[in-house]
């Protein structure tokens, strides 16, 4: 069996599952937030009644964090509605905002806290729930009628998906990221390729990528319609999770009898940059085929982009230069916010003491003429109109988010380009859609 079937199997009680069995399994963790959590906690109550309580309070984690910094008065009331439940079924995971508690984007914050565990399951009412697969578990997105059926018996039934295998071998450029990986994953099996299909990612490319490059690929399963994207747990994986948590779980490896749909195996050493052009994640280009396209706007954050190794990639070619379009960075999470108050870069580009006389990553991104946000998803679902760095007009802009249809960041007459955090900041510099490697040193 694959990773997914074997999770799934064990969640079933079964030794075996295959692709198309329909099985009930155990649920180990519901996640929700601002968005998607109200409704799923009126449809809990109807179905379940008012006095009904959550099936594991412990395996409840609520996290807004998509429109939480405005002042629109629904998403507001989002925010008072999870207050209120959480206050009422004494839930030790919320993290409301406003509060020391608070975290920032709910996949980000699923990693950072420990929930991320190998071999277990994890269900989300958002479609990137699948960015959890990274750690070797089975994680995917569900309605809130699905949501609140969990959190009432913390069963669900599901399908069992065929797996598609994606093998990225040799050692990767400095000039390529998870980012382009996944592009061009996506641009070779179109938005559709992967439907209600897992998605496992292997090869020695993928085993060096640190855990947060890996989030990225697993993230982005779903824009090729994926069900869930899955790389095993290895002693990266193991180290990350322990540093967060002391919760139990069992590590599931691949196995010799795995059977997938489709495998496909690429040369690392033989790829560019990559960009997903508007309006589809699969219209993918080379970046060498599209230099030179005006810029309005760059934007660096999301639940795919806005992680601290992707700051720090940002960094390593805005530090002692100046953008020449409007630039957003937006941190992912408020830990990922701090360590960009605290930490700067080695001269290797990575994390330590800083360059410049101790320059920190937010002060490189100030002095290269960036925006700073808070903490959140930011305009990458667009939201109110208040929103930081949500698209007003007809901008075209580079973006590392995960969706580039149009309104998606905001204006439905905004152009959408997707790309590496090194793409996204060598472009803000040119002004112009530029290839990482003419400004890598």
């Amino acid at each position: 069996m694959t990773l997914t079937e074997t999770i799934l199997a064990a969640h079933a009680g079964r030794d075996r599952v295959s692709p198309g069995d329909n099985i009930w399994i155990d649920v180990d963790t519901l996640m929700t937030h601002d968005v998607c959590g109200p409704p799923t906690i009126e449809i809990f109550k109807r179905e379940f009644g008012e006095d009904a309580r959550v099936w594991d309070p412990d395996r409840l984690v609520i996290l807004p964090d998509h429109y939480i910094f405005t002042d629109d008065p629904h998403a507001q009331r989002n925010i008072e509605h999870l207050r209120a439940f959480a206050a009422e079924h004494s839930l030790a995971h919320y993290y409301d905002v406003g509060t020391s508690r608070y975290k920032g984007v709910c996949h980000v914050a699923l990693a950072e806290e420990g929930f991320n565990l190998p071999g277990t399951t994890l269900f989300g009412t958002d479609s990137h729930t699948c960015t959890s697969g990274a750690f070797g578990l089975f994680s995917t997105g569900v309605g809130n009628t699905d949501a609140a059926f969990i959190m009432g018996t913390g069963k669900i039934w599901v399908r069992v998906p065929e797996t598609m295998r994606f093998v990225f071998e040799g050692a990767l450029p400095p000039w390529l990221m998870a980012k382009d990986l996944i592009l061009t994953v996506i641009g070779d099996v179109g938005l559709d390729g992967g439907t209600y299909r897992a998605l496992e990612f292997d090869g020695e490319a993928v085993f060096d990528l640190s855990m947060e490059e890996r989030m990225t690929l697993t993230n982005m399963a779903i824009e090729a319609g994926g069900k869930n994207g899955i790389i095993a747990a290895d002693e990266k994986t193991e180290a990350f999770v322990r540093a967060r948590t002391d919760r139990a779980y069992t590590m599931v490896a691949p196995r010799a009898d795995a059977r997938f749909v489709y495998e496909k195996v690429y040369d690392v050493s033989q790829m560019e940059p990559v960009v997903a052009k508007p309006h589809r994640p699969d219209n993918r280009a080379k970046v060498s085929e599209v230099e030179g396209t005006p810029l309005d706007r760059a934007y660096i954050g999301s639940c795919t982009g806005g992680k601290f190794e992707d700051f720090v990639a940002a960094a390593r070619i805005l530090e002692g230069n100046r953008v020449q379009v409007d630039t957003y960075v937006v941190p992912a999470s408020t830990e990922v916010s701090r360590r960009l108050r605290e930490e700067g870069l080695h001269e290797e580009g990575l994390r330590g003491e800083g360059l410049s006389g101790g320059k920190t990553l937010w002060q490189i991104f100030l002095d290269a003429g960036c925006k700073m946000g808070h903490a959140s998803c930011g305009a990458c679902l667009g939201g109110p109109v208040d929103t930081f760095g949500r698209t007003h007009g007809t901008e075209v802009v580079i973006s590392t988010t995960n969706r580039n249809f149009p309104g998606r960041m905001g204006s439905k007459q905004s152009a959408v380009y997707l790309a590496s955090p090194l793409t996204v900041a060598a472009s803000a510099l040119a002004g112009v859609i530029t290839d990482p490697r003419e400004v890598l040193v």
